[in-house]
């Protein structure tokens, strides 16, 4: 068995365990201090759009352009006054993305572009994109979002209990917000791409959220009858025993989006991959993150305050502290304690004991 085989089977059988739940401020304060670099970044620099959510021009040059991508994304924002986005196409011809411009002035924008490009008009092919048919994306896009949590949310209630919908709604949340306010601070575009890789992680996030709550659920079955462990300890060994689980899912999931992203859009140049991988590589790591450290730590805060559960963790606690002063006891040399009586060493002091008890009976060596 390899070694990380090895560490998932005794973290499974509870041999060897970290006290994530013990910890959980800890984790609660860097989620929090993540969560609002993330909020800030939203608010400083904010989103950078495509053009499908805000309208624009897309332009088309023939094949073999001998212009290169750089010259056409100055030729393009001289022509705008916009930031342009250029591409070089598999054909060799080039695509000039301009976004938020009106159809008027791109007339004008295509005849200065075709002028500078050494083209005529007629071979620059142009499409226009509404910022009205951009808004009907953004406002489909949040109402999927929005359907997709309430369902989570009945879904989880339904199959566990609402602490835990609770929970994985939080972990939800944390995970759009710092995917979100990644793509704030670096500046990739917004795409459908973008929301389509966003809602795919989610869906990861939940799946690695409900392992663990599912093991959680199956060991938690009459906790009430025992008193060696507390809701919190439970939940920490459900933990400890999906730990090397989840690590092997987010990281063979992660290993072909990094390729997409580090790879096909840094090393290769291909930036329409960007708008998709990044935000599958940002979310897939929040995710296994918000499942380990957010989701199932919140689930035993929640049941910790329940009356049944308060009161079992008082009784494991005060079994806890008779065993551990009986252990005191037992390794504390004999006659400590005040008020004990000294046991009678054996050996020649005891003799006079011994006198004591004969006496009245009989002794065998008298005749």
């Amino acid at each position: 068995m390899s070694k990380l085989g090895n560490l998932g089977a005794r973290l499974h059988r509870g041999e060897i365990s970290y006290d994530f739940v013990g910890k959980r401020k800890i984790w609660y304060g860097v989620s929090i201090l993540i969560t609002i670099t993330a909020i800030l970044g939203l608010a400083v620099r904010g989103l950078n759009m495509g053009i499908e959510f805000q309208g624009g021009a897309v332009f088309t040059t023939p094949t073999s352009m001998s212009t290169s991508v750089a010259q056409a994304e100055t030729y393009a924002k001289e022509a705008s006054g916009h930031d342009a986005i250029v591409q070089k196409l598999g054909n060799g011809s080039l695509r000039i993305q301009i976004a938020g411009i009106d159809t008027g002035k791109s007339d004008q924008i295509k005849q200065t572009l075709a002028k500078d490009l050494n083209l005529n008009p007629e071979k620059l092919a142009a499409d226009l994109v509404g910022p009205s048919w951009g808004e009907q994306i953004a406002s489909k896009a949040w109402q999927g979002l929005g359907i997709f949590m309430v369902l989570v949310v009945i879904y989880l209630a339904i199959a566990f209990e609402w602490r835990m919908a609770v929970a994985a709604l939080v972990a939800l949340i944390h995970d759009i917000t710092i995917t979100t306010g990644i793509y704030a601070l670096v500046g990739f575009e917004v795409t459908p791409g973008t929301v389509i890789g966003l809602l795919t992680i989610l869906g990861y996030s939940l799946y690695d959220t409900v392992v663990v709550f599912d093991s959680l659920k199956e060991q938690t079955k009459d906790i009430t009858k025992q008193t060696r462990f507390t809701y919190s300890d439970i939940a920490n060994q459900s933990i400890n025993g999906t730990l090397v689980r989840s690590i092997n899912t987010t990281v063979v999931a992660l290993l072909p989006v990094a390729g997409l992203l580090f790879i096909g859009g840094g090393f290769l140049g291909a930036g329409t991959l960007n708008d998709i991988s990044l935000s599958l590589f940002v979310g897939l790591a929040a995710g296994a993150y918000s499942s380990i450290f957010i989701a199932t730590p919140l689930v035993a805060d929640l049941k910790e305050r329940e009356p049944a559960m308060r009161a079992l963790r008082k009784r494991v606690l005060a079994k806890r502290a008779q065993a551990a002063s009986g252990e005191d006891l037992a390794e504390a040399p004999a006659g400590d304690e005040p008020g004990e009586a000294t046991p009678a060493v054996v050996g020649p002091r005891n003799q006079p004991a011994s006198r004591t008890r004969g006496r009245g009976r009989p002794s065998g060596k008298r005749r």
